[in-house]
């Protein structure tokens, strides 16, 4: 889908019209909470965007594990009778459910699919990996076999100290010709809470091990590589970001709209529902449109739908490691269990199923591999 001509120049107006805000490498994003687990770099810094532009970029770096604006969980039941408030959700087309016991218990109903077995049937107890070791085995897409038939859920405290996610976002956004596809290469975002928003959680490989990875009532869940994410934006997440607005770059009194944070190609993000509960009207294939307050700027999906964002209207940057500047293309952190420098893997590569590793035409193993849907 191309950029309609009308879009293309608003989009190029607003753009310009900042265009000699941060002439000096001094302008700096408004709007995280004062913690210092988030740093915000005073100045811009030169960096390289995901598809090879050079710009100038706001530099933002999160420790991850000293984060004490999230109050993440719970996730996993431990037994069938335990409620709504003891478990997080899970996201199934286009709704969102209570993981509750009775959701755990009626799993094989659910999903249409005998093999569904995750709690013991004489005391109720629901299989849960209680260890950071359970966790690297069963949150990967090769799930160990030992951990199929698991809710996996890894805790904060398995991240690892002084873990840190440095995001490079365009100061001036780089509008593109066409909107291109948020991937799992590049996440969604950053929340003011410095929380990553990520892209579509990979359901398929997770219910293709018959497991359940429950995000909490805010739409989060853990990994030892980035730490506490966003998968959806909940109610919950909405509520808080109301009580941080902070003026009216932060709130359009005019519509009622919340900002959350910032998208990867430099356009903030809003909830999903206004301060009136209605919905933001006129948005474009991404989720964005223009207000009067605000300029441009997209609105996050409905929880249910497994994707936070659609699309970018420019070019977005990314997460780096330490002072790097630049982002490349397609690259992704390296699974749980395989670190940098491992002679055993390919950093940023993800294993295949074994089934899938010496086939001619890996996509249609992959491909017939996939769990059943739900129908």
């Amino acid at each position: 889908m191309v950029i309609s001509p009308i879009l293309l120049l608003m989009l190029t107006t607003q753009v310009n019209a900042h265009e000699g805000e941060h002439s000096d490498h001094k302008m700096t994003l408004g709007g995280f909470y004062e913690n210092a687990a988030i740093k915000v770099d005073k100045e811009l810094v030169s960096c390289t965007l995901s598809m090879g532009t050079k710009a100038l970029c706001y530099r933002i770096t999160v420790d991850v594990g000293a984060n004490t604006d999230v109050d993440a969980g719970p996730w996993c039941p431990q037994n069938i009778n335990d409620d709504s408030g003891q478990s997080g959700i899970w996201l199934e087309g286009g709704k969102v459910y209570d993981v509750d016991g009775k959701f755990i218990k009626n799993l094989a109903t659910f999903y249409k699919d005998d093999q569904w077995q995750l709690f013991n049937p004489k005391t109720g107890k629901v299989r849960v990996t209680d260890s950071k070791q359970a966790c690297l085995a069963a949150a990967r897409p090769d799930v160990d076999p030992k951990y199929h038939n698991y809710c996996v859920q890894c805790l904060p405290s398995y991240v690892e100290k002084n873990t840190t996610l440095t995001y490079l976002i365009p100061a001036k956004p780089h509008l593109l010709k066409k909107p291109q596809k948020v991937s799992p290469d590049s996440g969604v975002g950053v929340a003011f809470n410095g929380v990553k928003i990520e892209s579509s959680a990979p359901v398929d490989a997770i219910l293709g091990a018959h497991t359940i990875a429950p995000f909490d009532d805010c739409g989060g869940h853990v990994n030892t590589h980035v730490g506490y994410h966003y998968h959806a934006i909940t109610g919950c997440t909405e509520k808080a970001a109301q009580e941080h607005v902070e003026g009216d770059h932060d709130h359009d009194k005019l519509s009622q709209e919340v900002a959350i944070g910032y998208a990867m190609d430099g356009f903030k993000l809003y909830t999903h529902h206004n301060l009136d509960s209605t919905e933001a009207q006129n948005l474009d294939s991404c989720g964005g449109h223009f207000t009067k307050d605000a300029g441009y700027h997209y609105h996050v999906n409905e929880p249910g739908k497994n994707q936070i964002l659609t699309c970018f209207n420019a070019e977005p940057g990314c997460v780096v490691e330490g002072d790097e500047t630049s982002c490349t293309a397609n690259r992704r952190p390296p699974p749980q269990d395989c670190k940098e420098g491992d002679a055993s893997c390919i950093p940023g590569k993800r294993p295949l199923p074994p089934e899938c590793e010496n086939v001619d035409d890996v996509k249609a193993c992959l491909d017939s591999h996939r769990p059943p849907g739900k129908k």
